[in-house]
């Protein structure tokens, strides 16, 4: 019977496509062992180690070494218990792979030095844990001892980022991108006087929703002016800053004069920050939500109506 037929290591190495020497090697080893001798005490092998050999190949080739290649020939270890594992141990090579291609390709496109490739490589060897670590510091510097009531807490939860178990490469750029910027320590002054901003009117009105964010009302109110046209020094621009500065003076309590406008664009001015808004962006990259408005446009606007309407000294300077 051809179960029966026993072959030379020469004709085994032929149908598995393994070298004599492989051969050797795995028997040696006990993973193949020979049926048998020939008359001249050479080695002969039976349809069952060819089929052994066929099962080597395939976990070698899907990465699994040797020891625990034996251990599933000998049933020490359930082949699906292995592949799990391997699976697993593949999936975090896989994730490092692309966040070392993300590194790779923002050094391409920013033309980045060696202190800041440095920087992004470390930023992407980081673990999960590593990278809570990484944005609880810099929420703590946004918004640390300014309350942790609802209103806080939703707003610190709409600045972090959450990177999936399985990010696609576009979210671990942003990732990589988004990180170094929260590492920057004047971003991190420009983002939380906003949300000191904040906390004061959670202070004022007590448990209340605090008055609309002032990036919304900018763009409600300006939006329609720059669609329509109306330039920020037309005496038709002079209602909607108007109402701009209404809005700043019931939100602060205040009455609506110089000093309350002079507040006013500082703080547009500080909205208009374009390290902000790309933080946003990269933010909706990486939790995969809708891309945010732009906000420039009309902040931009907002900033040129306040300063041609108040007296050229004290003023604050640009950003």
């Amino acid at each position: 019977m051809n179960g029966d037929a026993l072959f030379s290591i020469g004709e085994v190495a032929r149908r598995t496509g393994f070298t004599v020497k492989t051969i050797r090697f795995y028997s040696d080893r006990g993973i193949v062992s020979p049926a048998g001798r020939s008359p001249a005490g050479y080695r002969l092998y039976s349809f069952d180690a060819i089929a052994r050999l066929g099962l080597v190949r395939t976990l070698r080739d899907l990465g699994l070494d040797l020891a625990t290649t034996r251990k599933v020939m000998d049933r020490e270890r359930s082949l699906p218990e292995v592949a799990a594992a391997h699976a697993d141990a593949l999936a975090v090579q896989i994730r490092t792979l692309g966040m070392r291609r993300a590194v790779l390709m923002a050094v391409a496109e920013r033309g980045s030095t060696p202190e800041e490739t440095a920087l992004m490589h470390t930023l992407t060897q980081l673990s999960e844990d590593g990278r809570r670590r990484l944005i609880g510091d810099f929420l703590d510097a946004v918004f640390g001892g300014l309350g942790d009531g609802p209103g806080m807490a939703g707003a610190m939860r709409s600045m972090t980022p959450e990177l999936p178990v399985d990010p696609d490469p576009e979210q671990i750029k942003a990732w990589v991108e988004l990180a170094e910027l929260s590492q920057d320590p004047a971003f991190r002054a420009a983002v939380r006087r906003p949300a000191e901003d904040l906390a004061a009117q959670y202070a004022r009105t007590g448990a209340r929703t605090p008055h609309r964010d002032l990036g919304a009302t900018v763009r409600d109110l300006v939006g329609p002016a720059l669609a329509g046209g109306v330039g920020p020094e037309s005496p038709e621009a002079d209602p909607v800053v108007a109402a701009l500065t209404a809005h700043c003076a019931n939100a602060l309590s205040r009455a609506d004069d110089v000093d309350l406008r002079r507040h006013l664009l500082t703080r547009l001015e500080e909205l208009h920050d374009a390290r902000r808004e790309r933080y946003f962006e990269l933010l909706a990259i990486i939790n995969g939500w809708p891309a945010p408005e732009a906000l420039a446009p009309v902040l931009a606007w907002s900033v040129q109506a306040l300063r041609v309407r108040l007296p050229r000294r004290g003023l604050p300077r640009s950003g």
